[in-house]
């Protein structure tokens, strides 16, 4: 049997391009969690994808530590993500479940998918509060069994063993069970059209679609990585794998960032020759079945429904009318109040009811608009066109 100080030293530091591909992708997973929890709200489908990303995270500084031989540094540490690892497959799912079923995640009402975690955290408690010999033994036996052991006190529970030693097997039916779900989540979403333009678009089908890929893809490699290794030495393969899916995540979000957007950087008054939604469309669309009159409508709707984007339809009604879209809207409305206003099969409403009947929500902002469009109120538009 070894000192532990002599075997600390014997304990090797390995830096390899292996290392530093896992460094890289530690850094930018944990850059993506910074701005994902600043950028989202508290209940936002995509704070679920920042904390599955997180437990990822804390799963590869494990690992790091453990390849580089820096877990030396940090032996009380040892082992103590294993918890984690069980949350990467649930924290998934709950990201997919939220963003396709547009519900929020509560620990109240979802508290079940934590059992297995929590009920492994517990079992292990004895290894927590185990002296550091025997974490130091732990970690030499699963990386680097030639340099010999420590002596352990007499006194160290070794129940734990029981639970610890199927470790590998609990972790792969946490990750068959919940890409079970996912891929049910999926399909059951598809199938019942859900991703309608009016409920989800159709590249967020494309991005679950492709994490329950993604979750296949993890749930095979960890499989072939656990039968080809009986101890740890193969999971910086696990950590390298994880790297390359951090990064494509990192493209995919610059890659739709509003950065890229030529509408973004563009002057307000550029023209849109190179845009292939015309102003008729827009037009027509308003003008069937006077949808400019329904209360609710909004530029995001309205882009919804012309299958474009915000900017598109902003900068296209500002260029051919030179208005915003609230004034262009309003502009239409007050047209039709006019006529309205005038026609004695309206002779019974009010003049507020009119405004309520082409899309204004109150009597203030119907006469607000009249006033600003026509010049002078309502009333007084009828006075002058009926005498």
């Amino acid at each position: 049997m070894e000192d532990i100080t002599v075997l600390l030293d014997k304990i090797p530091i390995r830096y390899n391009l292996a290392s530093h591909i896992m460094l890289l992708g530690i850094v930018q997973g944990l850059f993506l969690v910074l701005v994902i929890f600043l950028r989202t709200k508290r209940n936002s489908a995509i704070r679920l994808f920042g904390w599955a990303l997180l437990v990822q995270c804390l799963v590869f500084i494990d690992i790091y530590l453990c390849y580089t031989g820096l877990m030396k540094k940090v032996l009380f540490l040892n082992d103590s993500t294993e918890v984690f690892v069980l949350l990467i497959a649930p924290t998934l799912y709950f990201f997919l479940h939220s963003l396709l079923k547009r519900e929020p995640f509560t620990l109240k009402k979802h508290w079940y998918h934590f059992v297995l975690p929590v009920a492994y955290g517990l079992s292990q408690i004895n290894y927590s509060l185990s002296p550091i010999e025997v974490k130091l033994n732990a970690y030499i036996g699963a990386y680097h069994r030639n340099l010999g052991f420590v002596d352990v006190p007499n006194s160290v529970n070794y129940s734990y063993h029981i639970i610890k030693d199927q470790f590998r097997w609990i972790l792969l039916f946490g990750f068959a069970f919940y890409l079970i779900l996912s891929a049910r989540l999926v399909v059951s979403t598809w199938r019942t059209k859900e991703m309608s333009a009016k409920n989800i678009k159709v590249d967020k089908y494309t991005f679950s679609r492709n994490t329950v890929f993604f979750f296949l893809a993890l749930l095979l490699f960890i499989f072939l990585i656990f039968i080809n290794y009986d101890d740890d030495r193969g999971d910086h393969y696990i950590g390298i794998f994880g790297t390359m899916t951090i990064f494509a995540t990192s493209f995919f979000i610059l890659s739709e960032s509003r950065f890229f957007e030529k509408t973004w950087i563009a002057d307000k008054y550029e023209t849109l020759s190179s845009n292939s939604l015309e102003f008729g469309a827009v037009e027509d669309f308003l003008n069937q079945g006077a949808y400019y009159c329904h209360q609710d409508i909004s530029l995001k709707d309205l882009a919804e429904n012309l299958n474009t984007n915000t900017n598109t339809v902003s900068k296209l009604i500002n260029s051919k009318t030179g208005m915003n879209f609230n004034d262009f809207i309003n502009q239409k409305r007050i047209q039709l109040a006019k006529i309205r206003l005038l026609n004695e099969e309206f002779a019974h409403y009010t003049v507020e009811a009119i405004g309520h009947t082409v899309g204004f929500r109150s009597k203030s902002a119907f006469y607000n608009a009249f006033k600003k469009h026509v010049g002078s109120s309502p009333s007084s538009f009828m006075k002058q066109n009926k005498g």
